[in-house]
Parts: C-alpha cells; sequence; structure tokens
C-alpha cells in the first residue's frame, strides 16, 4: 500500500472513531449502548469536552488572523509559523483538543466500555496524524519549525504550561 495511500485510510479509520466516540453520540442516541450516569464523571467529561473544543475552534480564528493567511483562504493556508497564544504552549493545539473533546470525554459523559476500547486507536490514530503534520510543517518552514520542536512539546499541556511558567519568570 503506497504511503499517501495508507494515510487516507488511517485518516478514514480516524474519522470514523471520532464520529463512533463524538459526545452527541450516535451510539447513545440510538439505544445501542446503555452508558451507566455517574455524575462526577459527567463533570469531568463536560470540563474535558469544553476544554478540547475551545482547542478545536481556537485555530480556526487565530491561525488565521496570526498566520499571513491570504484572504478568501482557509486557516490551514497560514504563510507564517504561528508561535504565540496556545501555541506558545502546545504544537498541535487541534489535534490535542480532538482527543480531549472526543476520546476523553466520551467515556466520562457515557460511562461504558466500548469508548475506551474505541478510544484508545483513536487517540493512536490522532497522534500519527500529527506526527505526520510535523514532517509537513518542517517540509514548509523548515529550521525554524525544528527549532519551534524543540521549545513546545506537541500534545502535552502539562508540560507546555510549566514550559511556559517558566520562561514567564
Amino acid at each position: 500500500m503506497k504511503k499517501t495511500h495508507q494515510y487516507h485510510f488511517l485518516d478514514f479509520v480516524a474519522y470514523a472513531l471520532m464520529i463512533l466516540c463524538f459526545p452527541l453520540n450516535p451510539l447513545v442516541f440510538l439505544n445501542a449502548i446503555k452508558p451507566q450516569p455517574n455524575n462526577i464523571l459527567t463533570v469531568f467529561g463536560f470540563i474535558f469536552w469544553t476544554i478540547g473544543m475551545i482547542f478545536v475552534v481556537y485555530p480556526f480564528f487565530y491561525l488565521k488572523i496570526m498566520g499571513n493567511v491570504p484572504k478568501g483562504k482557509s486557516y490551514v493556508h497560514t504563510e507564517k509559523l504561528v508561535t504565540t497564544g496556545l501555541y506558545s504552549i502546545i504544537r498541535h493545539v487541534q489535534y490535542t483538543g480532538g482527543i480531549l473533546s472526543i476520546f476523553i470525554a466520551t467515556p466520562l459523559l457515557y460511562p461504558h466500555p466500548i469508548f475506551v476500547i474505541l478510544g484508545i486507536p483513536g487517540i493512536y490514530l490522532t497522534y500519527l496524524g500529527m506526527k505526520r503534520e510535523d514532517s509537513l510543517m518542517v517540509e514548509k518552514f523548515g529550521e525554524e519549525y525544528r527549532e519551534y520542536m524543540k521549545k513546545v512539546p506537541a500534545m502535552n499541556l502539562f508540560l507546555g504550561i510549566f514550559n511556559k511558567f517558566r520562561k514567564d519568570k
């Protein structure tokens, strides 16, 4: 299988897992799965979902504003490497948001083993997408991105916040 076809297949699988694990879950709404509610897990689920969705939506606006995106183009067409805002804490804001809002929030909102089972490969495929994105960004921005990779963790929020706090002091 060619590498690009392999990526398309893995992307398809990742998107299918995202749909199956999305918090507005088709499996739950169609009564195919009846999770047992747990109030404390539900609270944490909403917290992870909220933070994750902020991270998912953030790049739509921030990259468009800060990345010198040509008029009429999508936020993914940045012409300038953005290393400020949330991008000074983690490199892959949207991937992190997807993991938080889908693969971590859903098993908390709907406690059922199937969401943990589906979430594990979902997180792994998202991680592979992030690694591929790093390669594409190195191609696009070269040494500037390599230096950015050395300074800012890919998705580790705790390390990113710690580094940011330490650097700001």
